[in-house]
């Protein structure tokens, strides 16, 4: 019987260079001691003429494992360590505490360590929770990415990365590409020619199923210009552009050509009887004069966070215009010659009296030009991805 007390323990000196560790000599650890080689005076063991302590077990004897801690128990009696590791077995001549902490021992604190844990699941939990929120609330925001039709009229499924190395084909364009030129994040690739367009600050490439998209925040930086003029509006064209337009009011221009005083096309948004409807407006006299402008417009649909597939066309033969919007045609006007504007394609912005206006607020995704006007027939058939034989494009970025 002891008197109630703990034996005094006595701390032990930091290890001698060359020595093997705290109290652990080079070579066999001593017999009766938890490798410690003095019977009198060791780390938690009773001194000449002093009672043996009531805490000492046969050797190899291990702790009791609490199942709450989470620290299954090794078969050969040994404990995990944080790395994934094990303790090694009990070797003959150490001899394993049990019971109540002693001053200066090593058993864990099994209570903090399961606190711990707990806090740590916790933790987990609420990030989680906070990242599910995240998505919705982009989601819900309209304002960040878009999943938009594909041009065989199927949705794209989100993804996360694309192949490289495309090669346009005859029938549906590339089978796999890169949004981008190769060491430049911000020069769209053009699929078919080799015309590039450069982005501003606020028009970012984003994720859009296995392909890409662009996003515009609807700001003076939300826009983007190619080096040179890509249509020839002096002789028949197409335009067509996948478009998610969130903003709800004022002009929001998808593409656009020149940068002087005034553009020489335009498709996209417009407040038209108070409302906003889409349209195609071409510019048929020198610097913008409203009295020479003509305009095709697409009335009473719904114009915010709804993927809208645009084309507009202009037949140099007819000499008019249309618009047609998923496939259906809105309208149709006759103009004259098109005003040959100087200055690139743009995208997400128009120039009006030498000012820019329209800035883009959504998504655009498969902006393509043809060198040919699209009949109605035509126009309905590339909605439903059935346009054969198909027409090359002229230039191509962001296919889907």
């Amino acid at each position: 019987m002891t008197d109630g007390t703990n034996p005094p323990s006595h701390p032990q000196p930091e290890p001698a260079p060359g020595s093997g560790g705290y109290g652990f000599p080079p070579g066999p650890p001593a017999q009766g001691g938890y490798g410690y080689p003095t019977p009198s005076g060791g780390y938690g063991y009773p001194q000449s003429g002093q009672q043996p302590n009531p805490y000492q077990q046969d050797p190899g004897a291990g702790y009791p494992q609490d199942p709450a801690a989470g620290y299954p128990q090794d078969p050969g009696g040994g404990y995990p360590q944080d790395g994934g590791g094990q303790w090694s077995p009990a070797q003959p001549g150490f001899t394993r505490l049990a019971g109540p902490d002693l001053p200066g021992s090593s058993q864990p604190d099994w209570e903090a360590m399961a606190d711990r844990s707990a806090a740590e699941r916790r933790k987990k939990r609420l990030w989680m929770l906070g990242g599910a929120v995240t998505v919705l609330a982009l989601l819900a925001g309209g304002g960040t990415f878009f999943l938009l039709g594909d041009d065989d009229g199927q949705d794209a499924q989100p993804a996360n990365s694309a192949s490289a190395s495309p090669e346009p084909d005859d029938s549906k364009g590339p089978a796999a590409y890169t949004a981008t030129v190769a060491g430049d994040d911000t020069l769209l690739r053009d699929s078919y020619g080799g015309m590039g367009i450069r982005l501003g600050p606020d028009l970012k490439v984003g994720p859009l199923g296995k392909r890409f998209q662009v996003v515009g925040k609807g700001n003076g930086n939300s826009w983007g210009q190619s080096a040179e003029p890509v249509v020839d509006v002096t002789k028949s064209f197409t335009v067509t552009a996948r478009a998610y337009n969130s903003a709800t009011k004022g002009s929001r221009i998808v593409m656009s050509q020149g940068d002087g005083e005034s553009f020489s096309f335009e498709l996209g948004v417009n407040e038209v009887n108070g409302k906003q409807a889409w349209i195609f407006r071409v510019q048929t006299g020198d610097k913008g004069a409203a009295a020479t402008t003509r305009t095709v417009t697409a009335e009473g649909l719904n114009m915010v966070k709804t993927p809208t597939l645009l084309m507009a066309t202009y037949d140099a033969d007819k000499k008019a215009i249309a618009l047609y919007v998923d496939g259906k045609k809105a309208g149709e006007t006759p103009v004259p010659p098109i005003w040959q504007a100087p200055g690139p394609l743009q995208l997400g912005r128009s120039k009006h009296h030498n000012i820019w206006t329209g800035p883009w607020q959504g998504a655009l995704h498969s902006l393509k030009t043809y060198d040919m006007a699209f009949t109605a027939e035509q126009a309905a058939a590339y909605k439903e991805g059935k346009l054969d034989p198909s027409p090359k494009p002229t230039h191509a970025w962001l296919l889907t």
